[in-house]
């Protein structure tokens, strides 16, 4: 690897490290140059409190050798499959970060290979020795859009959610937790979308381990005939108040091979939205928007207005995250579509939200920086950017465009 870093710098080719090749953003797609598979620093060491693992390590396989230990990885990304490195690049969270935050909160250390062909070991707690301006963060649970700086800050976090450009990761430790108690699911379905988000604010601070949210047009592509549903895991006791639910029609579950088809079922559904989006002939649109979680409701009711009634609305709604997709019909549908996810992207910002929640905008999203932050912002971050990347090589298209 470094060898090859090193050589990438002194001939001025640009590289984009490739892992699972799972992003939705386009980050790992390489503009120019080489790209560096990481896929085969796949070593996994689990000791008590920790994992060690390489960036080309999948989510799963590092969830499962912690089990087998009688621990718990706790960031879980829909997508399973995805590398641990790629988790990093873009501070992955998914339906568990609504209590245990995402893969930012999970990582202690890293070993880094930079453009000038070093390799770099931090732990938490090591601050950059450099200045560093702060810039404005949004008030929201979950944040992957641009560089987090803050003067002091841990130069672990200016890696992670960097999404590849600042260096290579090439080994990680990573926070291990007890293995959970007994664990209940369920996915429970409701008489109204209003009924289900008024159950959120209910459940919202009872110690959940999940909230997620299903609206009706979801519901349909799963062929559910229900207006909404929420899907829930908890550990040992908790009284979930029914009111507005369909109990008697709900979900519950407390076998773990019960509980996995419940997440087969939530994942089921990106699955088939993209099979119908292949089947258009359209690029994919969705979003990765999340706001304030008092803010919630108002952006659920901006998506109501602003969208057909078949898109489909989904995702994190504990974090105010909810995700949506598109579908085009034609190139006029789909240029309109593009032009209202910026529309969407700008409400949500106004809110005090955030246009990345856990995805990081990589070459496909890198337009909505800008609406993120103020030029200043823009240009505290690329000065960054140029010290550990002075020829822009690492990278290259990802997060700051062309």
């Amino acid at each position: 690897m470094l060898e090859l870093v090193r050589r990438a710098s002194a001939e001025k080719i640009p590289v984009t490290a490739m892992g699972a090749m799972t992003g939705v953003a386009g980050g790992a797609v390489g503009q120019a140059g080489w790209g560096i598979s990481l896929s085969k620093l796949n070593a996994i060491s689990i000791e008590p409190g920790r994992a060690t693992a390489g960036p080309g390590a999948l989510l799963r396989d590092v969830q499962q050798a912690a089990a087998r230990a009688g621990q718990f990885y706790a960031p879980d990304p829909t997508e399973n499959t995805s590398s641990i490195g790629g988790n990093i690049a873009a501070n992955a969270s998914g339906s568990r970060s609504f209590k245990f935050g995402a893969t930012r909160e999970h990582v202690t250390a890293l070993r880094v290979v930079l453009m000038d062909g070093r390799a770099i070991e931090m732990r938490r707690g090591e601050r950059v020795d450099f200045d560093v301006p702060a810039i404005r963060l949004p008030k929201t649970t979950k944040h992957s859009a641009g560089y987090r700086l803050a003067p002091g800050m841990d130069l672990i976090d200016l890696f992670i959610g960097s999404e590849g450009t600042l260096g290579i990761v090439t080994q990680a430790e990573l926070r291990l937790l007890p293995a959970p108690g007994e664990l209940t699911g369920g996915v429970v379905f409701f008489r109204s979308e209003e009924a289900a988000l008024d159950a959120v604010d209910r459940w919202r601070p009872i110690g959940l381990r999940m909230l997620e949210y299903l609206d009706a047009a979801s519901l349909a592509m799963m062929d559910v005939p229900q207006k909404a549903a929420l899907i829930v895991e908890w550990e040992g006791d908790v009284d979930l108040d029914m009111t507005g639910a369909l109990e008697e029609e709900s979900w519950f579950a407390m076998s773990a091979s019960d509980r996995e088809k419940f997440r087969k079922f939530r994942h089921a559904l990106p699955e088939r939205v993209n099979d119908r989006i292949r089947k258009s002939g359209f690029m994919k649109l969705s979003t990765d928007y999340a706001v304030p979680v008092e803010h919630g409701r108002e952006m659920l009711a901006i998506y109501r207005k602003m969208l057909r009634s078949e898109n489909v609305i989904f995702g994190h709604v504990g974090d105010a995250h909810l995700h949506i997709n598109t579908f085009s019909g034609s190139q006029e549908e789909f240029e309109a579509n593009k032009s209202l996810m910026t529309d969407l992207a700008r409400e949500a910002v106004r809110l005090g939200g955030t246009v990345g929640a856990e995805h990081g905008l990589g070459k496909r999203k890198a337009h909505l920086l800008a609406i993120q932050y103020s030029p200043e912002e823009i240009e505290a971050m690329r000065a960054v950017k140029r010290r550990f990347d002075p020829e822009w090589l690492l990278g290259r298209g990802t997060l700051f465009g062309d």
